[in-house]
């Protein structure tokens, strides 16, 4: 009767901690979010300079969950601007949306006339056999 009851607490205790490990993986889980705008006449850069010089994107990286918020400008595409978003979770994407923020992003936006394509990425961790490739 003991050991049937030590068994089944070892087995709650067990499910508990691989709930509890799997809670922890999915909260520590980033989002990445590619967003490539395009558009005519060096618009997307001035779009992107538009957003650093109102202080936009100084007060999206001071939100909480915000890890990276950076523009890229298209070696190949000169019209094409990357912006990669990386945030703690889905709920501080929520947040973020909900945010006045948007309204202003929104805005300038259909100012400079943009066409958007958006790629969303989980992250993982680096396999090791991917490490010895990968300098520091």
């Amino acid at each position: 009767m003991i050991t049937r009851i030590l068994a089944g607490l070892l087995t709650i205790g067990m499910a508990a901690c691989s709930q509890g490990q799997q809670k922890e993986e999915v909260q520590s889980m980033t989002i990445t979010v590619n967003l490539r705008y395009t558009g005519t006449d060096g618009n997307a850069r001035k779009f992107a300079e538009e957003m650093i010089s109102s202080g936009t994107v100084d007060a999206i990286r001071v939100e909480e969950g915000n890890l990276r918020y950076e523009y890229y400008q298209s070696l190949d595409d000169p019209e094409t601007i990357l912006l990669i978003d990386s945030w703690a979770n889905q709920e501080a994407i929520d947040k973020h949306h909900a945010t006045p923020m948007m309204d202003t992003i929104v805005r300038l936006r259909e100012k400079y006339d943009l066409h958007m394509s958006v790629e969303r990425y989980k992250s993982v961790e680096t396999p090791e056999a991917e490490s010895q490739f990968i300098r520091k």
